[in-house]
């Protein structure tokens, strides 16, 4: 299933809901231009993963590469709703340890409000 992405603002923060894979190619470019047009817009990024059933290679390096690029924007992006496939693939990679990862979309735009 190719990827498609809805985006919302809640409380002043930019959600991206993502459902389907996210691979290297099509995918991971859209994506990626979706953030990016995000982050312009907003500092505050929350993804939701709770629809995505597949991330390969290319798709997580597309996810470091966003949070660096939020980063050097002065953004932040946070993940919530991982399902377990997607959970286990980003703990075996040790990306658990790069991203905030967020049970729901409420937790991590509540951490946005108490870091603020």
């Amino acid at each position: 299933m190719q990827l498609k992405l809805a985006t919302q603002t809640k409380d002043g923060i930019q959600i991206v809901d993502c459902s389907g894979r996210i691979v290297f190619g099509e995918e991971s470019s859209l994506l990626r231009e979706t953030v990016k047009k995000a982050v312009l817009e907003n500092s505050r990024i929350v993804l939701n993963l709770g629809e995505v059933n597949y991330i390969d290679s290319g798709g997580l390096g597309t996810l470091v590469a966003l949070r660096t690029s939020a980063q050097n924007a002065g953004g932040t992006i946070k993940l919530t709703n991982l399902t377990k496939r997607v959970g286990d693939l980003l703990q075996v990679t040790k990306l658990l340890t790069v991203f905030d990862v967020y049970n729901s979309e409420a937790e991590a735009i509540e951490s946005f409000r108490k870091a603020a």
